[in-house]
């Protein structure tokens, strides 16, 4: 059994929770202990949290109850309670009467009857009865009372005080009041002030944004509208609550041409509909998804149902509910709204959500160069293929294609000499098709038909090529060694462009086997021969770029692609010299020579006419300027890569992307975006499998999250991360994933759960052991921190046990580590710190002097001056709360004296010292230092 202590703060960490389930049940369990103990004001304060976390939570029904009891209670022991008591349980009566609509069981009189009450009393306060004119305006336009537009009048008419809705929430109701009378301008012109200002309400600015979708839409605000959207639902869709508000994004993706993100929206929360938050919910969300399905192909499957047959069922279920809400109310209004929502039309054809559905819109993937094209092909049999071998050769793969398939219009039966030939460029094209198996075959067969034409050169070319065409990773070593039996015969009978050509095939092979070294040395071997062609010279000069690339010998690399950019300058800068372009570009950032290699890759795009090299090009820019600090510029390149790779149907490398992408926005100060693009990664990652990758980017989004203010998306982050790790070797960075966690629960002031974090995380960094670099004194200041939350969380006793297993650890480490290690008396000046705050926190305050006591002297040992200025702090509030404000006085002045001009540590000594003068009946002296460091 708790104490009442003990609940109390239970209830204030329940406060600081998110709305959910985890709240409520928290909230439930502390009424249960307060009604066994007999705590009277604390089974109130509870109930009345209990009220609010049923409505914000999901769970709408239960308030009713809380609600009535907490009515009752307070009107029959008026004297019990407080101001703040009554002002809380007059809000809650607005829920009350927005809560019993819901439900078409509950008679409209009931809901009446409450509004009445609510009335009576705000009348009986002196308050104002904006809220009430606001709640009678609700309860007119549900049941399409006429009389709705009169209550709309009073309401706005009558002055706001402290039982209005917020700022933000007061106008997101009056918005759908002029949405619904058709005054889309006058809804937006209401909405933009509130949008400027500053809103802290938990359902804001998500809900006045979704009120905005369809004024948007309608008054061609059609970016405003893709922005409320993309904003307002990443708030909602966490919580149950907020179900029939998700319903309206539903409806917007289904008028926008959106319904791919819409049948997302309705897989991922249709199962909520067998927990709805209250019949409203079920029926406008049940309508919304069946205006979405029915939109859809019957091949389209929903778990195991069609499309069109689940929009069916909705319907009906809709209906349904809509019948019994105007059986309950008397009138037809709510049928006629569902039924206006069922057949809803499409306001506009495609409205893009993201950068690259925009790209993709306008039909953008990567462009060829705009660069002359080879020109006319021959019409001579032999012409026409020496001109698709020498635009393969140039890496113009599609003209070769398109060449060589002129040459099969135009010379269906050729002589067999020029057949071989045909059946050759066969093979090379099925290589870049990626289909191996063809492309050996096909290269076989020349090498039989050179050979029955006598000509062993080109047949032993042929031969080496149908080596290196199977997708043969197990077999590397077979491949070499059959490579170089005929590179060797090659050789002996060859000239110099056919010996250097030989050579550097071994090159591929040894790549493959990772023997760098030997690649580049074969390499070397074929620029020895001399070849006399200018492009074969070229091509080695780059394939010696690559090899250096790979070894990370990047100045060397470097130098090696600027070379074979000459020779290339020299023939004209034909193709190939977008390889030697992208080689450099990779070489300079790595030397992060960042402004050279965007340069370099505008020159790859430049000469590039395929699309791979134009891709690697784009993605090498984008990650240059990155990482040398142009954002928005990366952001470009990227989106046009990302919508190449969607548009291709390559769903891997756009995930991919989209980490970097995410990066990008996230440096360029759009964390929305970032947030976006990160999510979509990681659906893609998970779902091919790509752990590393998606953990990866799940841990950018938790940062971004953390940015956001979405600090339970971040912690299911960590959590997954924490996860994931599990293996002996991860033990050390689990523990991290752990701590931020801690950390961050820690910063938002969930303690007690932040101490259970920090415990995990401390027992992580152990099992990792000593030899892990930084993984003590990790566990140190997890454990130290573990004690600390457990303080402010009110656990007394488990604050002080955690204390000492703080000490423990540091007085093992003091057996093996010097004294004088710094980062040891850091951490120990530390902990003294915080177990002075624990002690004090358990009433101990002499214990706690004790503890501060050298904690500062000891963190100026090491240089730590800043929190040395902390602790000299903490020294003096302990003795001004010991009454000793003549020993805390030379402290403060000594802080006051150190601390930066204007900083939190200056003027908190500040205000301290002039206590402490006050306390010492020195006023003038206090008023002097108000003045000189506090009223500035």
């Amino acid at each position: 059994m708790k104490t009442e202590d003990e609940l109390w703060g239970l209830l204030r960490e329940a406060d600081h929770m998110p709305y959910g389930s985890g709240q409520i049940a928290l909230v439930e369990q502390i009424v249960q202990h307060a009604d066994a103990g007999g705590f009277d004001e604390l089974r109130f304060a509870a109930r009345m949290q209990a009220t609010t976390a049923y409505v914000h939570g999901g769970e709408t029904a239960k308030s009713f109850v809380t609600f009535s009891w907490c009515r009752a209670e307070y009107d029959a022991h008026p004297d019990r309670f407080d101001r703040h008591a009554e002002s809380l349980l007059l809000w809650q009566f607005k829920y009350m009467v927005s809560g019993l609509l819901k439900f078409p069981e509950v008679p409209l009189g009931r809901t009446r009857d409450v509004l009445d009450d609510m009335e009576r009393r705000f009348r009986a306060g002196g308050h104002s009865l904006q809220a009430v004119h606001s709640y009678r305006h609700a309860v007119a336009a549900h049941v399409g009372d006429p009389a709705a537009d009169e209550w709309y009048e009073k309401w706005c008419a009558t002055p706001r005080d402290e039982n209005s809705d917020c700022v933000g929430c007061d106008p997101t109701s009056k918005v759908y009041h002029l949405v619904s009378a058709g005054d889309d301008e006058a809804a937006v012109a209401l909405a933009q002030p509130v949008l400027a200002g500053q809103l802290t309400c938990a359902e804001q600015p998500q809900s006045i944004l979704t009120s905005l979708l369809l004024p948007y839409l309608r008054t061609g605000r059609l970016s405003e509208a893709a922005d409320a959207h993309r904003r307002a639902y990443r708030s909602l869709r966490g919580n149950l609550a907020d179900l029939q508000r998700i319903g309206e994004h539903v409806v917007f993706c289904a008028r926008t041409g959106n319904e791919t993100r819409g049948l997302e929206i309705v897989e991922r929360h249709l199962s909520w509909l067998d927990k709805a938050p209250h019949p409203q919910a079920d029926m406008w969300f049940s309508a919304a998804a069946a205006l979405l399905l029915s939109r859809l192909d019957a091949d389209v499957l929903v778990g195991d149902v069609p499309a069109p047959e689940l929009a069916e069922r909705l319907a009906t279920r809709a209906r349904a509910l809509s019948a019994r809400f105007d059986a309950r109310n008397g009138t037809a209004n709510i049928g006629t709204l569902i039924e206006s929502r069922l057949h809803a039309q499409p306001i506009v054809e495609h409205l893009p959500l993201s950068a690259v559905a925009r790209t993709l819109r306008a039909g953008a993937t990567v462009p060829a160069a705009a660069r002359a094209t080879a020109g006319p092909l021959p019409s001579d049999p032999a012409g026409l293929l020496d001109r698709a071998e020498e635009l393969f050769d140039e890496y113009r793969f599609t003209e070769a294609r398109a060449a060589w398939q002129r040459f099969d219009e135009l010379h269906p039966e050729p002589p067999f000499a020029l057949a071989v030939r045909r059946v050759e460029g066969r093979g090379r094209m099925a290589g870049v098709d990626q289909a191996p198996e063809q492309a050996e075959a096909a290269f076989r067969e020349a090498a039989a038909g050179y050979r029955t034409l006598g000509d062993e050169l080109a047949a032993l070319v042929a031969e080496a090529r149908a080596i290196l065409a199977p997708d043969a990773e197990e077999r590397q070593e077979e491949v070499l060694a059959e490579l170089t039996t005929v590179t060797e015969r090659i050789v002996a009978i060859g000239d110099a462009d056919a010996r250097a050509e030989a050579r550097l095939r071994l090159e591929y092979p040894l790549l493959a086997l990772d023997r760098l070294d030997d690649a580049l040395a074969a390499v070397d071997r074929a620029i020895a021969e001399e070849p006399p062609r200018p492009a074969l010279r070229a091509e080695l000069a780059g394939r010696r770029a690559r090899c250096l690339l790979v070894l990370e010998r990047f100045e060397a690399a470097a130098a090696a692609a600027a070379d074979c950019r000459e020779q290339y300058g020299r023939l004209g800068d034909p193709p190939p010299v977008a390889l030697a372009a992208l080689i450099h570009g990779h070489a300079l950032a790595n030397l992060e020579q960042f402004d050279a290699a965007v340069k370099a890759f505008d020159a790859a795009l430049g000469a590039a006419v395929e699309r791979d090299p134009r891709l690697s090009a784009l993605v090498g820019r984008a990650r240059a300027r990155l990482a040398g600090g142009q954002p928005a510029e990366a952001v470009d390149d990227l989106v046009e890569a990302i919508a190449d790779h969607v548009a291709h149907g390559e769903d891997a490398p756009a995930a991919i992307l989209r980490f970097d992408l995410a990066s990008a926005y996230d440096q360029a100060g759009q964390p929305l975006d970032a947030a976006e693009a990160a999510e979509s990664a990681i659906d893609v990652l998970d779902r091919i499998g790509a752990q590393d990758h998606a953990d990866q980017t799940r841990y950018l989004l938790s940062r971004i999250y953390r940015e956001l203010d979405e600090p339970d998306q971040a912690l299911a982050l960590l959590e997954t991360l924490a996860d994931n790790l599990d293996g002996f070797d991860n033990l050390q960075s689990r523990g991290r994933m752990l701590q931020e966690a801690a950390q961050l629960l820690y910063r938002v002031d969930r303690d007690a759960q932040a101490a259970g974090k920090f415990a995990a995380a401390a027992a992580a960094f152990k099992a990792a052991g000593s030899k892990a670099s930084g993984a003590v004194q990790a566990e140190l200041y997890c454990r130290r921190m573990r004690a600390l939350a457990l303080r402010w969380a009110g656990s007394v006793e488990d604050s002080l046990a955690a204390l000492a297993e703080a000490d423990a650890l540091v007085a093992e480490l003091a057996l093996t580590v010097e004294a004088s290690e710094a980062w040891l008396v850091w951490h120990r000046a530390m902990l003294d710190c915080d177990g002075a705050r624990v002690h004090l926190g358990a009433g101990q305050g002499d214990e706690a002097l004790v503890r501060i006591q050298g904690a500062a002297r000891a963190l100026r040992g090491i240089g730590a001056f800043g929190d040395a200025l902390e602790a000299d702090l903490l020294h003096a509030e302990l003795l001004m709360r010991s009454g000793e404000p003549a020993t805390a006085e030379p402290l403060l002045r000594s802080v006051l004296g150190t601390a930066p001009a204007g900083s939190q540590a200056g003027q908190n000594a500040a205000w301290m010292l002039a206590e402490a003068l006050e306390a010492l009946d020195r006023p003038a002296e206090a008023a002097e230092i108000r003045q000189l460091h506090l009223e500035q």
